[in-house]
């Protein structure tokens, strides 16, 4: 349950106060963590030691102790030394082992929980019972992030993850699968959508350095009752979708802000392939030309104005009514009517939308 990184930074942290080395080693023999070497000696005497009943003894000049977990036989610890102290030292050092157990097979359960939470695993009922067993607060204000990267993450990073956002224990860090770290997230009655952009923020901060890493954030909005959690988890999944498809230069995302993108996003392709067949009569309107996209894109990005988009694209006026006249006829759509601009822009949209279904079919 606890790792032997965990284990192996307990005791050295131990030895470097009392200079007592210590090793520990599992109930099958193996050592998972030790301060000298040649332990593979004291593995037989350990297994031994396993079945006896005895819960203390010294033999090849160590002192062997017993580690338990609720009655359950979990490590064998063993504390070598000099000093008169090694028995005194080795029942702490057990001890504190003991107290790491609980604390992690607490912080199991409570990912256990979580984890089938944002899964929907759990009856409502269910919900409120466990949550009151592990003393987690039922009606705190909470948001669920998503953090996705390019490939399968390891434990470090789910841990530097925890490190960065676990020192509040009523925040939780977990994983659902290979390549997304979730963190749901209380937040305070003052925080809004600008606190959880830092937030975002402060967690990308953590992967800037790794530059063949791709990473995406997205966050669902914040919920009040601890039933309405998966809520936001499938909001924040939503969004991690959606902002591939229409914001890919953007590294964090926010449910709230997907606009109608969200919209497209939950329409049947059958449908969509309908659409762009009666507005643009079996074309795609993403078959245009490199120059013609552009005009419509920059023409959008200012918001229907022909000066500043013919000044942006260094094109005289004229040319720029010449572009849009020519649409005009291939298309039927005015895109200086509001209407027609609607419509073409929805139209680019769903097409992008229906690439990348495509793409996820391959």
């Amino acid at each position: 349950m606890i790792s032997n990184q965990i284990l192996q930074s307990t005791i050295d942290g131990l030895k470097g106060i009392t200079r007592i080395d210590l090793c520990i080693i599992d109930t099958e023999g193996k050592v998972l963590a030790a301060t000298f070497q040649d332990t593979d000696s004291y593995v037989t005497a350990a297994l031994a030691f396993v079945e006896s009943p005895a819960d203390s003894q010294v033999f090849l000049g160590c002192q062997f102790f017993k580690v338990f977990d609720e009655h359950q036989l979990e490590y064998i610890l063993l504390a070598k030394g000099d000093s008169e102290d090694v028995y005194m030292i080795g029942k702490i050092a057990s001890f504190q082992i003991q107290n790491l157990l609980v604390a992690y097979k607490e912080r199991f359960d409570k990912d256990n929980f979580v984890k089938n939470l944002l899964l929907d695993n759990l009856l409502l009922v269910d919900i409120y019972n466990r949550a009151k067993k592990l003393h987690i607060d039922t009606e705190a204000r909470r948001v669920v992030f998503i953090v996705e990267t390019n490939r399968e993450k390891d434990g470090n990073e789910l841990e530097r993850v925890r490190a960065l956002l676990g020192g509040k224990p009523r925040d939780f860090i977990t994983a659902v699968d290979e390549k997304n770290i979730i963190v749901v997230k209380e937040v305070m009655d003052n925080e809004g959508h600008e606190e959880l952009n830092k937030t975002a923020e402060v967690i990308l901060g953590l992967f800037r350095s790794n530059d063949d890493l791709e990473i995406h954030i997205a966050y669902g909005t914040v919920v009040n009752e601890i039933k309405e959690v998966s809520r936001s988890y499938k909001e924040a999944r939503m969004a991690l979708d959606v902002g591939k498809i229409f914001f890919e230069e953007r590294q964090v995302i926010a449910y709230s802000t997907l606009g109608i993108g969200r919209l497209i996003y939950q329409l049947p392709i059958p449908l969509c392939k309908m659409f762009i067949k009666e507005i643009f009569d079996g074309k795609s309107p993403d078959e245009f030309d490199e120059e013609t996209l552009t005009t419509i894109n920059k023409f959008f990005e200012n918001s229907l104005n022909v000066s500043e988009t013919s000044r942006q694209l260094y094109i005289h006026r004229n040319t720029l009514v010449y572009r849009l006249d020519k649409l005009q006829k291939s298309t039927g759509l005015d895109l200086r009517v509001f209407e027609d601009a609607i419509t073409f822009k929805i139209a680019l949209m769903v097409v992008k939308y229906m690439k990348y279904m495509e793409s996820l079919d391959y």
